[in-house]
């Protein structure tokens, strides 16, 4: 009876198929992740700081960082809108604008990062007018803040989207019962709700946009100091034949991405709570 009991809270073949998982994120994730570490140690201590600390490295960092937070802040305000939009409103061609959303996840990114690029460059569609405003785009910090929130714009949508299905619209309906403005409804009644999805969107959205590369280096204009991302110094590093001194860079974006991933899983597990609370 023991032996039953025992094996009826294991599913069959639970062994073999947690050794399968183990032993491949084994080889897919931990064993690149211990590579990266191992390299990065053959430096001392202080050559480490050194390379991690320098002016262009920090100013990459700045770059990036600034960049993609704020790129995920442009998303949230209107990731919120279009997620509102497509739940709450039908009109001809809602599939068709539901389904460009997801096109920065099906568009690879050096297409992307070329089309921007062309779009709003000097000579371009919208480069052209902007530029004649004084407004540089291409080849300018602000490129690079475009380039990230059109890849990131996804990530805050779809997040929204499911919880705002499920929302109850009774609720609404008795604040507006009670003399509640819409205005008031929605700051109220539903937008405490939705923070928490809105901020688990803008930290994967953040953390998109801290690492990516393609879609960055055709309109960034990667200028040291000025316009370098830090996954553009990392290519650069390696390309120099320093290799040591790209896994000591990769190894700081390595612990900011395990800092972004603690910060999501516990803003998804307050989202969880919260909706559980809330049944």
């Amino acid at each position: 009876m023991r032996a039953r009991a025992r094996s009826a809270k294991v599913l069959p073949g639970f062994g073999i198929a947690m050794g399968y998982t183990l032993t491949y994120l084994g080889l897919m994730v931990l064993l690149p992740i211990a590579g990266l570490v191992l390299e990065a140690s053959k430096l001392s201590a202080e050559q480490f700081w050194i390379t991690v600390s320098s002016p262009r490295a920090l100013a990459a960092y700045r770059i990036s960082f600034g960049a993609a937070a704020a790129a995920a802040a442009i998303n949230a305000a209107m990731g919120l809108l279009v997620a509102w939009v497509l739940v709450r409103y039908r009109f001809p061609g809602r599939a068709l604008l539901d389904a460009l959303v997801d096109l920065p996840f099906a568009l690879p990114t050096s297409v992307a990062g070329i089309t921007l690029t062309a779009l709003y460059a000097g000579n371009g569609l919208l480069g052209r007018p902007l530029a004649a405003l004084g407004l540089d785009v291409a080849y300018t910090a602000l490129g690079i803040v475009v380039a990230l929130t059109f890849v990131g714009l996804p990530f805050v949508v779809r997040t929204l989207q499911p919880v705002l299905q499920e929302l109850d619209r009774s609720v609404e309906e008795a604040a507006a019962s009670l003399g509640a403005s819409r205005a008031q409804s929605f700051a109220r009644v539903l937008f405490p709700q939705l923070l928490p999805p809105l901020l688990t969107g803008f930290a994967l959205a953040f953390a998109r946009g801290m690492g990516e590369y393609g879609s960055v280096i055709f309109i960034a204009g990667n200028m040291p100091m000025k316009t370098e991302i830090a996954p553009l110094l990392i290519m650069t590093k390696l390309e120099q034949f320093e290799y040591e001194a790209a896994a000591a860079i990769g190894v700081v974006m390595l612990i900011a991405s395990f800092v972004l991933l603690a910060a999501i899983n516990s803003l998804q597990a307050w989202t969880a709570a919260r909706r559980g609370g809330g049944t």
